[in-house]
């Protein structure tokens, strides 16, 4: 049976990336040679290994919403981009198209191209705030999905739809299949359990802030604390029996996500959708520079979906940590999940439509 071509595209950090990966796992089941475009050497060069059908690298360049010397070069490796798209697109189109936007810079000109060439194109927003990228892509798209609903007046309301954040099935299954982290017991808990993580590089505010209230929080519960490669040496010597480290988590992260009482973390769209699918209320600590404050909305929105508490940045370092885990834990858990896989259905039978 001739199989339908999907093109994904998207990328510049791995929030842009994951949840086109967890679309492609369902597609490539279902009769669908995937194909993805991304910048020669970025993130999702790397995180699509093996993963797609077929990798395609094309020039990228970030337009600036500032004056900037960099804009007259990059408006040019755009420019290349978008021929080399062009030319890929062309040759590789042997019927019905979809174009899958994850939004980053590298996303811009294949979407243009394959509005050129005729192709269905779908672009997916994922924070509240709208990127720039998807702003320009979204003037070429046939629609747009946002994540939540606050994102809803950003797009064009004949193209714009409420999908919602596609999450791994991982995080609507409560089951704990990795038992223990360096011999903290994720199922049997001796004590309750923080989690604490600044995301795969690490945060320096988190980690000095667990730092420096160590031994307090020892007393009442065991932490595992993804640190950062950058500090994971310093980090790894302050180990014990109620505190372990780990430079970046992979596999095990959902289950110590869906173990622990308390979640302390920053706040990408990705993580906060995934808490929320787990209906877990959290502490989270917006980046002040990400763009738009957009961690700061997304956080809002799980505190208005289950609870969460959101502190700032520059008021961080003065809460008392012990005291506010406290009041994590006796806020209402009988929410339940406030996520479904709704959106992974969803999005896919969109897909599969544009091929009928």
């Amino acid at each position: 049976m001739k199989k339908n071509q999907i093109i994904f595209t998207g990328g510049g950090s791995g929030g842009h990336v994951v949840p086109a990966l967890t679309l492609i796992s369902k597609l490539k089941s279902q009769n669908f040679e995937i194909i993805y475009f991304g910048s020669y050497t970025g993130i999702e060069s790397k995180l699509t290994e093996g993963k797609v059908d077929r990798y395609i690298g094309i020039s990228t360049g970030k337009i600036r919403r500032y004056l900037s010397v960099e804009n007259f070069i990059d408006i040019f490796k755009v420019f290349i981009g978008l021929i080399q798209s062009l030319w890929k697109i062309f040759f590789l189109k042997k019927g019905p198209l979809v174009i899958f936007s994850m939004g980053g810079f590298v996303s811009v000109p294949v979407v243009i191209a394959g509005k050129l060439l005729g192709a269905k194109v779908f672009i997916h927003e994922q924070t509240t705030r709208v990127g720039l990228a998807n702003k320009v892509a979204s003037k070429f798209a046939d629609k747009v999905f946002v994540s939540f609903e606050d994102s809803l007046k950003f797009f064009p309301q004949g193209k714009v739809q409420l999908s919602g954040y596609p999450v791994r099935d991982i995080f609507l299954d409560k089951t704990i299949q990795t038992k223990s982290y360096k011999g903290i017991d994720l199922e049997n808990k001796r004590k309750p359990l923080i989690f604490v993580t600044g995301g795969g590089n690490g945060s320096k505010l988190l980690n000095d802030k667990i730092k420096h209230n160590l031994e307090h929080l020892t007393g009442t519960y065991d932490i595992i604390h993804q640190v950062g490669a950058s500090y994971i040496e310093e980090y790894r010597k302050l180990e014990n029996e109620s505190y372990k480290t780990a430079d970046f988590l992979g596999d095990e992260m959902p289950d110590i996500f869906k173990a622990a009482d308390v979640v302390l973390s920053r706040s990408g769209a990705g993580t906060v959708a995934e808490l929320m699918a787990l209906g877990k209320p959290s502490l989270f600590i917006p980046l002040k520079i990400a763009q738009k404050n957009e961690q700061f909305h997304n956080a809002m929105a799980a505190k208005e979906s289950v609870g969460s508490i959101v502190v700032e940045e520059d008021d961080f370092g003065s809460i008392d940590l012990l005291a506010t885990f406290e009041k994590i834990r006796a806020l209402d858990k009988d929410k339940g999940p406030a996520l479904r896989n709704n959106a992974v259905d969803f999005l896919l039978a969109q897909i599969r439509a544009s091929y009928e």
